[in-house]
């Protein structure tokens, strides 16, 4: 598997975003990134695996307050195969290596599920429930830092 930066204005007519799930995902970008900015490495990823987008990952923005938020979406017909473990590793390491500083941190709906396992197998701990404009009341989980 591989990430591959989502571009601005991509080519939706590419071969590689021919899947339903890929057209979502290019059109929720288009009004994403006007809003956001588009400043690397703080933004979205495709994670591609045998030439195929099966899913993506991204940083909601760049680092606020020294946080910096991340997501991951892994395609239905995808899911469990380790897809969102690896795009959760691969916004972590991009974290470290831009900025050891930054904390990372995620959302997620408030209750046990494939992606709270992620977070937790990733070292991130339970911070406190939060106001997400998508989610309503969100569990916020926040990466411990490694040990100096």
């Amino acid at each position: 598997m591989q990430l591959r930066i989502l571009q601005q204005n991509e080519d939706k007519t590419d071969k590689l975003f021919q899947s339903l799930d890929c057209q979502t995902l290019l059109q929720i970008y288009d009004e994403y990134y006007p809003k956001t900015g588009f400043n690397l490495p703080w933004v979205a990823y495709l994670i591609i695996k045998e030439n195929q987008v099966v899913g993506s990952c991204s940083f909601t923005s760049q680092p606020n307050d020294g946080k910096v938020e991340i997501a991951y979406w892994t395609f239905q017909e995808f899911e469990g195969q380790g897809i969102a473990s690896f795009a959760c590793k691969e916004l972590i390491k991009i974290t470290q290596n831009t900025d050891k500083k930054v904390t990372v941190t995620a959302k997620t709906a408030p209750e046990h599920n494939a992606s709270t396992r992620i977070l937790e197998n990733n070292k991130f701990i339970f911070t406190e429930i939060v106001q997400d404009e998508e989610i309503g009341d969100a569990w916020l989980w926040t990466l411990i830092p490694e040990e100096k």
